[in-house]
């Protein structure tokens, strides 16, 4: 799509429902469409509505290793509730090795920020990358909202990702925390808010996934 097909295409998408835009992307995929988690608070919304469209959907989770034990019973819990088509990728290295060799998590702090990239790449990015590659989706669904921190912000419900060669597109861009928690008690969905992402650090920054650096940041060598 064209600059301003997508600026058009987003005033009108602007005023429908989350069901109805993931309908419109859904349509747009020609069989390619994907959504991507991370078992996060509010997740389980997005896996339900796409799954209302496209029931067998491949789900693309990146597994770092570094979640939480209630983060994975979550998933599981998720998975079996919506029968989920998971496609799981894990980093080449485990997380074992890389806190043995080169000790864990990065402190996020502003002299870390070289560090963080690094463990970014290697633990989510390539890993990410490596199943877009593979799924090669031309729509890529995401749970992305404006109110999650100044750089989404900018993003609107669709835009050209050129990290991964897709279109993404975000049906909940525009809802607030209060819109997900109604979705979740009106369908009788689970959340898990001990959900912790050590390639984001905290929740101002972004991990590589939705931001510029992230598109050569593995062929870049910005990883170990």
């Amino acid at each position: 799509m064209t600059p301003d097909q997508i600026t058009a295409t987003n005033a009108k998408l602007r005023n429908q429902s989350p069901l109805e835009i993931i309908r419109w992307a859904i349509a747009q995929a020609n069989g390619r469409a994907i959504v991507s988690t991370n078992f996060r608070p509010y997740e389980a919304v997005i896996l339900h509505l796409v799954t209302q469209v496209q029931p067998d959907i491949p789900v693309l989770w990146v597994d770092h290793g570094y979640n939480r034990p209630a983060t994975y019973r979550h998933a599981e819990q998720v998975k079996k509730m919506l029968k989920l088509n998971i496609k799981a990728y894990i980093p080449k290295m485990t997380a074992a090795h890389y806190d043995a060799a080169f000790g864990g998590m990065p402190e996020p702090t502003p002299e870390n920020e070289a560090q963080i990239k690094a463990f970014s790449t290697a633990m989510k990015l390539e890993p990410f990358q490596r199943g877009m590659k593979e799924l090669a989706p031309t729509v890529w669904l995401t749970a992305l909202r404006k109110v999650q921190n100044p750089n989404r912000a900018g993003l609107d419900i669709v835009s050209e990702d050129n990290n991964f060669n897709s279109l993404k597109v975000s049906p909940l861009f525009y809802w607030s925390d209060a819109d997900m928690e109604k979705h979740l008690a009106d369908h009788n969905l689970p959340n898990e808010w001990d959900y912790f992402d050590p390639a984001k650090a905290d929740e101002k920054r972004e991990c590589g996934l939705h931001a510029s650096w992230g598109g050569t940041a593995v062929s870049g060598g910005a990883g170990i």
